[in-house]
């Protein structure tokens, strides 16, 4: 261990704890103060009779994100955990703080995020009060601009939803709520692997929520997602490659539950309708740049692409690369069996997985830039009715998935 590492700082020697918020960071000390004194309000307004406290669960952040957590002021007692240095992802911090509410016997767990402008007492209260009211699983539901997200609204949205069968729309949303129940179920879960120690942990939590057959929710957030947003064309990476290989190996995992399902469920919403209807922050997007993307990607990933998908969905491929950009789309059910077919391969290990899903991200954006314009006129309500449709035509194209799945590789 480095000089000073300290793994847990627990300053108020807190044992048991009915309710906990967590704060999973990372180099965070410009931030984190923000949400730390939003969930202290809320704890106090909304869950004053319950012990609880306040965790941060961080990467041994080089800033000073541990000194401003302990230091700033809350009547909530707070507890610092990190990694050891050197071991990143969120999901390891995430490991780190399953294994302390079982430690501390909570009933109640509510994470946000650390770089949360938008955060409200309230928030504490939509995610922490259906826990103590039958659900032991809370996914946020909040306004978006309709191109945050992208990665959830073209991948993890749609599969998650044809797979499983049950409809939860920010199933990465960062911000969640979850009971000690389940967090025991997590803390002893098997299925890890180093996309999951990092951003496939959103994803993994909700999909092992569903796995446990767990009485799941929505909560309206009431105010949008204010925190750093980014250009779904310009930051993209590990962050891909985790969420998406997760989803596709949680597919071998769990597969004699989806090839079961046919249609998907509404999951109930909880304090729907408060009034609140803020609008989001308005995000950018480089459609050249997503054409320009799409079409390299032919530079760097045809033969791969000749190899991952069936010869139909290839020479559909061909075609749209010849389009100019005015009349350029992807269609949702070719993208439905491209990703459809990429699962199966990354299932069969036919390529390096890691290069898969690299050559999967300037479909991705071509898909993405299809979204842009199809929607580039709507509102975000309309836009949210696009999504939905969509979603309906990866469920009818979702028996192409079955069938390839049960050719097993010869």
């Amino acid at each position: 261990m480095t000089e000073g590492f300290e793994r847990e700082v627990n300053p108020q020697s807190i044992e048991k704890a009915e309710m906990v918020v967590c704060i999973p960071s990372y180099k965070e000390a410009d931030s984190i103060a923000y949400p730390i004194t939003q969930a202290d309000q809320g704890l106090k307004k909304y869950f004053g009779d319950k012990s609880a406290v306040i965790i941060n669960c961080d990467n041994d952040s080089p800033d000073e994100t541990r000194s401003v957590f302990l230091g700033t002021p809350t009547e909530t007692p707070k507890i610092y955990l990190s990694t050891p240095p050197g071991v990143m992802g969120k999901g390891n911090n995430f490991r780190n703080l399953f294994e302390k509410v079982v430690a501390l016997e909570a009933k109640a767990v509510v994470v946000v995020d650390a770089d949360l402008k938008s955060i409200t007492p309230e928030w504490i209260r939509h995610l922490g009060e259906p826990l103590y009211n039958g659900f032991s699983y809370v996914a946020p539901l909040y306004i978006r601009h309709k191109y945050d997200g992208t990665i959830t609204n073209g991948i993890a949205y749609p599969l998650t939803r044809s797979l499983y069968g049950r409809r939860v729309r920010q199933p990465i949303g960062g911000d969640f709520g979850f009971s000690g129940e389940l967090a025991k179920a997590y803390a002893d879960c098997s299925i890890w692997d180093e996309a999951v120690a990092h951003f496939g942990i959103d994803i993994w939590m909700t999909t092992v929520a569903i796995m446990q057959k767990v009485q799941i929710c929505q909560s309206f957030m009431g105010r949008p997602k204010i925190h750093r947003t980014k250009d779904p064309g310009a930051h993209l990476g590990p962050m891909f490659r985790q969420v998406v290989g997760t989803v596709f190996s949680l597919m071998g995992h769990f597969e004699n539950l989806w090839l079961k399902v046919k249609y998907s469920r509404p999951t109930a919403i909880y304090g729907f309708g408060l009034g609140e209807t803020e609008m989001p922050p308005k995000v950018s997007v480089d459609s050249a740049n997503l054409f320009r993307q799409f079409r390299k990607g032919f530079d760097d990933f045809d033969g791969l692409w000749k190899t991952l998908l069936t010869p139909d969905v290839y020479k559909k491929l061909l075609e749209i690369k010849e389009m100019k950009e005015n009349v350029f789309d992807v269609p949702t059910d070719l993208w439905a069996r491209i990703l459809f077919d990429t699962a199966v391969a990354y299932r069969d290990a036919v390529q390096d997985r890691d290069e898969m899903m690299e050559s999967l991200i300037p479909l991705y954006y071509g898909r993405t830039l299809s979204f842009v314009k199809k929607t580039r006129s709507m509102n975000i309500k309309q836009a949210e009715e696009a999504i939905e449709e969509d979603c309906l035509t990866f469920e009818m194209t979702k028996p192409y998935l079955v069938k390839r799945w049960q050719q097993k590789h010869s």
